[in-house]
């Protein structure tokens, strides 16, 4: 621009207005947006794929302490059996006087075992749960993982469809991409 306000455009000026101004090539602007969209959606889908894995690991810790619960509890249970069964020897090689005791004896330990049992059995049963509880989070970890990667594979064909302006990779960057969503929303309805 001159002094006296007479003004002369280069050709690549107005083109850099028009870029500046929103007005650039549209199919850049569709691949960058698609791209910034894409990859702000994978990284949510990154983040949740995580907190899966981490949400499985700590069900499968749950159930592992409540299995040595129950296995403790069989083994506390075992210990009774064995009472139970010197009790019932002594009953049989006691005299009369002290025949009514070891049956007291050999009733509490029924009972105790009977107790000790059902508590076994409770912690077992939360124990498998915790267990599918761990492995539907893995399976919807894997989901989160397979849509993450399809994701991530869109937008390498977005990259490519920016340096080959090929139309048909652009098509297979955005139907990649709606793959990728949709495996998303599979893992968030845990199918």
């Amino acid at each position: 621009m001159s002094e006296h306000g007479f003004h002369v455009h280069g050709p690549h000026d107005h083109e850099l207005e028009h870029a500046a101004q929103g007005h650039g090539n549209s199919f850049t602007n569709k691949v960058a947006m698609f791209t910034a969209i894409i990859a702000t959606v994978g990284a949510i889908f990154g983040y949740m794929g995580g907190a899966t894995q981490a949400a499985a690991g700590l069900y499968k810790n749950d159930a592992a302490i409540k299995k040595t619960e129950a296995s403790n509890q069989w083994n506390y249970y075992q210990a009774k059996s064995s009472k139970q069964n010197l009790m019932e020897l002594a009953l049989e090689l006691a005299p009369s006087g002290k025949k009514d005791f070891y049956t007291e004896e050999i009733q509490r330990y029924k009972v105790e075992k009977s107790e000790i049992k059902t508590g076994a059995e409770k912690l077992e049963a939360q124990s498998k749960e915790f267990d599918e509880m761990s492995e539907a989070q893995m399976h919807q970890h894997h989901r989160w993982a397979q849509a993450t990667t399809v994701l991530q594979v869109a937008i390498a064909l977005a990259a490519i469809a920016l340096l080959t302006r090929k139309v048909w990779v652009e098509y297979a960057m955005f139907g990649t991409g709606a793959l990728g969503i949709a495996v998303g929303i599979m893992a968030a309805l845990h199918i």
